[in-house]
């Protein structure tokens, strides 16, 4: 058997020796290593394998971690962290205690960035390039950003700034969405190869010089020339929007064609000015299934590599289910419309595009936009929801405020991905949506644990009149319990077991689940324990859950959010204002970053599984017995 060239690979410096007929060879193992893993851990899929080629030429061509490379997202890192020394523990990928699925500085000197939200590149790449003007350190600085993250606001307030600024700055464009033309390519690859060279560019600096000098007329002339010279280039170039800000820019250029890429990028190194470099790549490739639906393996769970059959769940998640309602409740009233920045898909409401095309609204990414443009479709009186990931939904802090809860607006948001996020990690966890947005006035925020009751919630949210937030994790979603079919009562939540127990755990969402399997545990222990389902996180009617509590001797509250700032510190403040001497046990995130691993590890890590739960509760309970009735526990 054949020595494979990926072995020879210890780091990007290894490439420089390869032919590129073998730098071909490589990008075909690059492929099927990153397929066999991703079908057996889940990732993303489709990104990864459109960028093989283009990583190989970056690598090729500047040599990291002296030159920077910033990758967009991140989601397409697989083939940078292959070739950087990491391919020994790339079948660990996004395990518990394994590597990320994203950059990771801790992992590699060659990770510029952490990075899993979209749209940051641009920022990052030229406050690094100015600094390191500032300090004396040298290096080119490369950002490489996909056509559907420069929808995002930030990216195009970077390139407001880095065009006008004195910098050598490099932007890759990605741009994976549309076909390459060989005829437009051609063209344009030779015009870039032309305007990209030093013998090019140092004419072109000394004949600007000297049209200028022209007395009376050059600086008119020189300026004539320029705007002859973007009209030429418009009859070849799809994209001017770059030329027009001031970049220089080359493509589009076939991003599968390693000796093309390689070319240019060495061109484009040596220039001393802002410049875009626009590669056009096909997502999915070399992979028949998911470049024929990238979208749809996109980010996978794992699946079946001959036949690109996805693993399935036995229950529906929670996506699924506010997928199905969300366009039945459309159905009954035509005033419900939809947003989403740019995760049709990821939260569920493809459906409602197909069926409500006319109510349905893409704003790319675009959180901010989404929110606002929201808030203006309330006031010409919609009801609009924008189902947005809770670590996206982040960067819409101020809108939420400001746009919508501030006049009161009647916005219903969908917050998908509320908690643990399982392989995706840190920088997608849901752990902060709950401080972030229970302090806001007059928003309130739901948590469904049942179909049933996520019905009722949006039904609830559609009627409010006001700004509604029912928040929901990546799971699958609870079987039905026997009270989750009661009628809401704002503020307050249901019984779930009541066995006139002495202790009461109280829980929400899916943690219902763990919340009922800890109850059946400490009953086996002959500690009788009763489950309250929350419901409301905001507002909390406190009077009813205090007087609830006092019939207990513990209350343990558990929620899939972080302590710091949760509903479990709302109450515990709230009781000790009150002067109540009831021990209070709460459970929910530490105050750090969560790292990646399976759901069910990551419960178990940190205190929020059943069995953990009912070992904390035990212990908890021995303790409140031992204790001076005048005082109160709060773990």
């Amino acid at each position: 058997m054949a020595a494979k060239i990926l072995d020879t690979i210890h780091g990007p410096e290894d490439l420089h020796g390869l032919s590129f007929t073998q730098l071909e060879d490589l990008a075909q193992e690059l492929r099927q290593v990153i397929m066999e893993v991703v079908s057996k851990n889940g990732g993303h899929l489709a990104s990864n394998l459109g960028v093989v080629e283009l990583t190989l030429a970056l690598h090729r061509v500047f040599r990291s971690p002296h030159d920077k490379i910033i990758w967009d997202v991140g989601h397409q890192c697989y083939t940078h962290k292959l070739i950087t020394g990491r391919k020994d523990r790339f079948h660990t990928l996004r395990t518990l205690g394994g590597m990320s699925g994203f950059p990771r500085r801790a992992e590699s000197p060659h990770d510029i960035v952490e990075t899993g939200h979209a749209s940051t590149s641009i920022s990052v790449a030229l406050g690094l390039l100015s600094g390191q003007k500032l300090t004396g350190i040298g290096g080119k600085v490369v950002a490489v950003i996909g056509d559907g993250a420069l929808t995002g606001g930030v990216a195009l307030e970077a390139l407001n700034q880095a065009a006008g600024a004195n910098n050598d700055l490099i932007i890759v464009l990605n741009d994976n969405k549309k076909s390459i033309s060989d005829n437009v390519g051609a063209i344009s690859y030779y015009l870039s190869r032309l305007t990209a060279t030093r013998l090019y560019q140092t004419f072109r600096k000394r004949f600007d010089r000297a049209v200028e000098q022209i007395p009376w007329f050059g600086r008119d002339l020189l300026q004539a020339i320029q705007r002859l010279k973007k009209g030429v280039k418009a009859l070849f170039f799809r994209e001017t929007l770059f030329s027009d800000l001031g970049f220089e820019y080359f493509g589009p250029i076939d991003g599968h064609n390693l000796p093309m890429l390689v070319r240019i990028l060495k061109d484009v190194k040596k220039l001393d000015k802002p410049t875009v470099v626009h590669v056009c790549t096909l997502k999915g490739k070399g992979y028949i299934p998911a470049e024929g639906d990238p979208t749809l393996y996109h980010g996978v769970s794992p699946f079946s590599i001959v036949d690109g059959k996805l693993e399935t769940k036995d229950a529906p998640s929670f996506t699924e289910v506010f997928s199905g309602l969300i366009a039945d409740l459309a159905q009954e009233d035509q005033r419900i419309v939809a947003i989403t920045a740019a995760m049709a898909n990821g939260t569920g409401l493809r459906l409602f595009q197909t069926r409500f095309p006319d109510r349905f609204f893409d704003v790319g990414i675009a959180e901010q936009h989404a929110v606002t443009f929201a808030s203006g479709l309330a006031r010409a009186g919609l009801k609009p929801v924008v189902a947005i990931y809770s670590t996206f939904l982040q960067r819409a802090v101020d809108q939420v405020i400001h746009d919508v809860a501030l006049p009161r607006l009647p916005v219903v948001f969908a917050v998908d991905r509320a908690g643990l996020v399982g392989p995706d990690g840190e920088t997608h966890q849901g752990a902060f949506d709950i401080a972030l947005f229970r302090s806001i006035p007059g928003l309130s925020i739901l948590a469904p644990s049942t179909h049933k009751e996520m019905e009722l919630m949006l039904r609830y949210a559609f009627g409010k009149g006001a700004p509604v937030m029912i928040r929901y994790p990546k799971a699958p979603c609870c079987p039905g319990q026997s009270m989750a079919g009661q009628p809401l009562l704002e503020g307050r939540g249901v019984l779930v077991r009541q066995n006139r127990g002495e202790v009461l755990i109280a829980a929400f969402g899916a943690l219902l689940e763990e919340a009922l399997q800890a109850a059946d545990l400490l009953n086996g222990l002959k500690i009788p324990a009763d489950v309250y389902n929350l419901r409301f996180l905001q507002p909390l009617d406190m009077d009813h859950l205090v007087s609830l509590f006092y019939r207990y001797r513990l209350v343990c509250l558990v929620e899939e959010g972080c302590r710091c700032g949760g509903i479990g510190e709302k109450i515990a403040a709230d009781l000790k204002l009150r002067g109540t001497a009831l021990p209070f046990l709460h459970l929910g995130f530490p105050r750090r970053f969560l790292p990646h691993g399976s759901r069910r590890e990551q419960l178990a890590l940190y205190g929020l599984d059943g069995q953990t739960i009912a070992a904390a509760v035990e212990q908890a309970f021995a303790a409140a017995n031992r204790l001076v009735p005048s005082t109160s526990l709060h773990i």
